[in-house]
């Protein structure tokens, strides 16, 4: 029997003049690979951010199962376009989240571990180059490289395909499926994309204004997702 990871009861959360969020219970079962669909101004955001404990729900809550401790989150944000002059290599780059700004004198282990994840997300050949001058891909598997450094249980992608070509889009959802399969790891892609949530997923959660429907990936339709978006 899976195990959850993850709780929301009935959570809700209002700004002054709207409720985005309106008694939202989900569980998330861990090893799950969760797409989180639906339009603008739903609260696809504001929800990623009472994960992130950023945000408070208005009412009910937001549990880590067995406790918050236990649940390591990784955090891969939307693209993000670096100036071009930005002088961290990739490898530095990704060694920020040990290093601060002590980069040069990252011990043994740590440069280790940067190198494997330069393996992982297939930079190596390009680690020494600034991250300013790489491409969007490579940019965003920097980033991805970075969240996967303290060895997460938990991956939360917030829009992170955005902006980038189809091929850097499967690039990266390869590599997170990857580790999704081989490592058990738990991912929330929160997206606009239906078809990207309907190859990479197992279950989805699309949200509308005021509720929301959940389930398996396969039961995601075009007529679903039509009739949930003109609800």
């Amino acid at each position: 029997m899976s195990e959850p990871i993850l709780q929301l009861d009935n959570v809700s959360f209002a700004f002054p003049d709207k409720t985005v969020i309106e008694n939202l219970s989900y569980t998330l079962e861990k090893g799950a690979f969760l797409s989180i669909v639906g339009e603008n101004g739903v609260g696809k955001t504001t929800l990623m951010k009472m994960v992130l404990q950023e945000l408070k729900p208005s009412n009910g809550r937001v549990r880590f199962l067995p406790n918050r401790n236990s649940v390591e989150i990784g955090y891969v944000p939307q693209f993000r376009n670096i100036d071009p002059e930005y002088p961290l290599s990739i490898r530095d780059f990704i060694g920020l989240n040990f290093a601060g700004f002590r980069t040069p004198w990252l011990t043994k282990k740590e440069r280790q571990r940067v190198g494997e994840l330069l393996t992982e997300t297939k930079l190596t050949g390009v680690s020494d180059r600034p991250l300013g001058q790489a491409s969007g891909g490579e940019k965003q598997k920097a980033y991805l490289a970075q969240a996967l450094l303290d060895n997460p249980n938990l991956l939360i992608l917030d829009e992170s395909t955005a902006s980038l070509d189809p091929v850097a889009k499967t690039e990266l959802l390869d590599l997170v499926k990857s580790l999704n399969q081989r490592l058990g790891l738990t991912v929330i892609f929160v997206t606009h994309d239906i078809p990207l949530a309907r190859h990479y997923s197992d279950q989805y959660l699309f949200l509308t204004p005021g509720t929301y429907e959940a389930g398996p990936i396969s039961a995601l339709s075009d007529e679903k997702v039509a009739k949930m978006n003109n609800a």
